[in-house]
């Protein structure tokens, strides 16, 4: 034998375990009931010749790849898959040649473009002429919320569909056929799994059929192989899952809808919605100082004079955590969450600003009256300014009937107390300073 002689090639690795299930047919696409079951929109598309384009938007793992390939499978299309995380123009440029010359053979072409959001808006803009003159179908793929990253002529072009997580027992019937397939996935290893250890799995991978399966190979990797196959046990899974990921990305559309749900419970009083949202917040990475301002913010908008102690709590636990910090900042932060949550609420001090912020806009910048105007000089006091000021100290109860608002605006109301909490007080001490100001003078005394 020549020394120089290569050695026998080894097999290609396999594919991850996630990649060799992929649904070859409908019938074995699991979950999404409301796109492919019976009279749905996408049972439609399957039975076409030439499908439209589509944009994918959905969590991780729910399927929206596979779609494109079952669809470009029905539709005898040509499929090529692109990610917009690794390519850009030029390999578009390319992709439509390509797409031409299939197209002269009689084919058509679906571009799957992965993670499409990730395309700048010229990017985007690419794709809007070979759409048009039919070059191309093109269907995109998204875990952003497609309304902000994909652009409106885009959008126009292509019909939105929403996918939604898979339920527990789809994930469940996904790891059971992976269990017996001897093709593709791990049925010639013999491997015993009770459907409550497998329930545990479907629930770590929170809809994403791509981590169940992920999270099934790496824990069969580490169960112990016998004769006879093995037993996998929750010990190997809770090994290969470690520390469960919190699904946020800051930034980005979840971002926005976990402090939505923080806050609105907060606004809702409930406080066990409430440290739930924050603790999401909190353990999936977001800045607390940022938690913390919103939760000033709150107090004042939303608990206002109701509880008045509220913005105590609150400004008192961002200044806490800017002391202490992590690991234990999350402490006066829950603290305040929860106080916040179950105190009365009012937003009637908010809702005066805005009132009042509106009538200038709608008034301008009317006189101020003279009697209230500050008259520091000589000339000043001659033209009138400061006279006839009444001091409410020199009145009983230390209030005096007196014009405080310009003349236009005499008798307007911004502040409307509500009956919660302490507000019911401030209602009443108004109403009876209103009371005895409506009097003369002799009969206050």
């Amino acid at each position: 034998m020549d020394l120089f002689a290569s050695e026998p090639s080894a097999p290609p690795p396999r594919p991850p375990l996630a990649e060799r299930m992929r649904p070859r047919t409908l019938e074995e696409f699991e979950g999404q009931e409301h796109l492919v079951g019976e009279g749905k929109f996408l049972s439609a598309v399957f039975k076409s010749e030439c499908p439209p384009s589509l944009i994918f938007w959905g969590p991780p793992g729910s399927g929206k790849t596979t779609l494109g390939h079952l669809i470009a499978r029905a539709s005898r299309c040509h499929f090529v898959f692109f990610s917009a995380v690794l390519s850009g123009v030029k390999d578009v440029r390319e992709l439509v040649a390509e797409a031409r010359v299939w197209r002269e053979r009689g084919e058509r072409t679906i571009l799957f473009v992965d993670e499409i959001h990730r395309f700048n808006r010229v990017q985007q803009d690419a794709f809007l002429p070979h759409i048009e003159d039919g070059t191309i179908i093109l269907m995109g793929a998204t875990t952003e919320n497609p309304s902000f990253e994909v652009t409106g002529p885009l959008l126009s072009r292509c019909k939105v569909l929403t996918l939604k997580p898979l339920r527990v027992e789809q994930v469940v019937s996904l790891l059971r056929r992976a269990l017996s397939d001897r093709e593709r996935g791990l049925g010639d290893q013999q491997i015993e799994c009770d459907q409550a250890l497998l329930g545990e799995v479907a629930e770590w991978a929170e809809g994403d059929a791509r981590r169940a399966l992920n999270l099934l190979e790496q824990s069969v990797a580490l169960c112990p192989q016998g004769r006879d196959g093995c037993v996998l046990t929750a010990r190997e899974v809770r090994e290969a899952a470690q520390h469960r990921v919190v699904l946020f990305d800051k930034g980005r559309e979840e971002h926005y809808n976990v402090i939505s749900a923080f806050i609105k419970s907060l606004r809702g009083s409930d406080p066990d919605a409430a440290v739930y949202w924050l603790a999401r917040l909190l353990e999936a990475g977001e800045a607390p100082m940022f938690v913390a301002r919103r939760m000033v913010i709150f107090a004042s908008e939303d608990v206002g004079n109701a509880d008045p102690q509220g913005l105590l709590v609150a400004v008192a636990a961002l200044q806490a955590f800017h002391a202490v910090g992590m690991p234990e900042g999350w402490i006066p932060l829950s603290h305040a969450a929860t106080y916040l949550a179950s105190a009365p609420k009012s937003n009637a001090s908010y809702l005066a600003y805005r009132t009042a912020a509106a009538q200038i806009q709608e008034t301008g910048t009317l006189p101020v009256p003279l009697h209230l105007r500050n008259a520091p000089t000589k000339l000043m006091k001659a033209e009138g300014y400061a006279e006839g000021y009444r001091y409410p100290h020199n009145f009983p109860g230390h209030t005096v009937a007196q014009q405080y608002l310009p003349d236009r605006l005499v008798g307007q109301r911004y502040y409307d107390p509500t009956e919660e909490g302490y507000e019911r007080e401030i209602r009443r001490r108004l109403e009876k300073w209103r009371e005895a100001t409506d009097k003369p003078d002799d009969e206050r005394a």
